[in-house]
């Protein structure tokens, strides 16, 4: 499964992580990836949609 929303296309940041020190390391921001159920094009198929997505109703879910 890739870190990557299906419907906007939100996936991994990269920067850089400062300490209280100002000592600099490298991380990365991952979105809020979740596999559900979703009606696309007329049929049920589990798609991986951030929560953002989910949220504001971009999403028809399938029960």
């Amino acid at each position: 499964m890739s870190r990557k929303c299906e419907i906007c296309d939100k996936g991994l940041a990269f920067g850089i992580q400062y300490s209280h020190s100002h000592r600099k390391t490298n991380r990365t921001w991952a979105p809020n990836i979740k596999k559900v159920k979703a009606i696309v094009k007329g049929t049920p198929k589990t798609v991986s949609v951030c929560t953002r997505c989910l949220r504001s109703g971009k999403v028809q879910r399938a029960i």
